[in-house]
């Protein structure tokens, strides 16, 4: 597909500050651009491509201000990164999707498909289970006994949806995620563990992403349940009765305890881990590690472990870069009362 600068600008409602004739075809990052491709500049880290870039139009923000000369053609518009995940939906949502059944695939006798749904090769379809209408479901994945499916979900290669589970519409699992394995629940008994049941499901409501490999273990009674709109990165581990609250995001390698129960659109950077049993509002914000040990009952920003405010944090990693300093003038201030105290014994 190809179009011109204006007729960009125009689905985006953006104004375009060059010319408007320019032809695009393609996409293309900010240090790459080729002719004919449209880029984008959103962080302003990157400003300084805008001024080589070869891309032929570039997104930016209506308030951008260049420094120097810009060859390429602008078209601004509020919010650059948002308006470039629009025209990457409208070409993703353009391009052909795949239908039917593979012959190779098994679909229980009494599971229920929708219209206009793919089945890939060797995918698996359990008893008693509902998928909705323009699903798409890839190769070797599994979903099993009594499972629901939204309409428009994707479920990608090597997924296993476990027995009795619920996902929404529009959901999009990605590959290896694993979705009401058990949760881990060990009852001690003498010098060993007794298993305990994990009887319960996980809900997953509509509009949700789940990242590769990510595991969301089933309640031990009731629901682990994922809130509509979340999105949550490859490599998360959501433990069993945690619920996630809407529209929350978490990058790779974040750790939720049991019975945890997080608000919305919380925002949690790589690798933060939450202790069972505690609560989180709504818009709190976890920086890259944090470790968090009790409960946040307002919106705030967290860093460090044990987790504490982001200013008091920043102010402790100040004083922590100076301790060998502080260490060295308190042993000399030690040495120097211990001289002034034999002094004073002699007198």
């Amino acid at each position: 597909m190809e179009f011109t600068a204006q007729q960009i600008a125009d689905f985006l409602n953006g104004a375009v500050d060059g010319d408007p004739t320019i032809k695009i075809s393609t996409f293309s990052k900010i240090e790459e651009g080729t002719p004919g491709s449209l880029t984008f500049l959103a962080n302003p880290k990157y400003e300084h491509y805008i001024y080589e870039t070869k891309a032929s139009a570039a997104l930016v923000n209506t308030d951008f201000k260049p420094e120097k000369p810009v060859s390429t053609t602008l078209i601004r518009v509020p919010n650059a990164y948002a308006a470039l995940a629009m025209l990457l939906n409208m070409v993703e949502q353009a391009k052909p999707k795949k239908k039917g059944i593979d012959p190779t695939a098994f679909v229980s006798a009494s599971a229920r498909v929708g219209e206009d749904c793919y089945i890939g090769n060797l995918a698996y379809i359990g008893e008693g289970t509902t998928i909705g209408k323009n699903c798409m479901i890839y190769p070797y994945a599994y979903v099993g006994d009594f499972v629901t499916v939204g309409d428009g979900t994707i479920i990608y290669p090597h997924v296993s949806i476990y027995e009795g589970c619920r996902i929404g519409q529009r959901c999009i699992l990605h590959s290896g995620a694993v979705i009401g394995s058990d949760g881990f629940g060990f009852a001690p008994e003498g010098e060993s563990y007794s298993k305990i049941p994990q009887m319960g499901n996980v809900v997953i409501e509509d509009d949700v992403e789940i990242g590769a490999n990510t595991a969301i273990d089933r309640a031990v009674m009731g629901s682990t349940t994922i809130r509509k709109g979340v999105k949550l990165d490859n490599l998360v581990q959501i433990a069993h009765n945690v619920e996630v609250g809407e529209n929350t995001v978490m990058a790779a390698q974040v750790g939720i305890a049991g019975s945890v129960k997080v608000g919305k659109h919380c925002m949690f950077g790589g690798q933060v881990g939450l202790a069972g049993h505690i609560t989180v509002a709504d818009n709190v914000t976890f920086g890259a590690q944090a470790g968090v040990i009790s409960s946040v009952k307002e919106e705030t920003t967290l860093l460090g472990a044990p987790a504490i405010q982001a200013k008091n944090f920043m102010r402790s990693s100040a004083i922590f870069n100076r301790l060998p300093d502080i260490y060295r003038s308190m042993g000399q201030m030690q040495r120097e009362i211990e001289e002034l105290k034999k002094q004073i014994s002699k007198e």
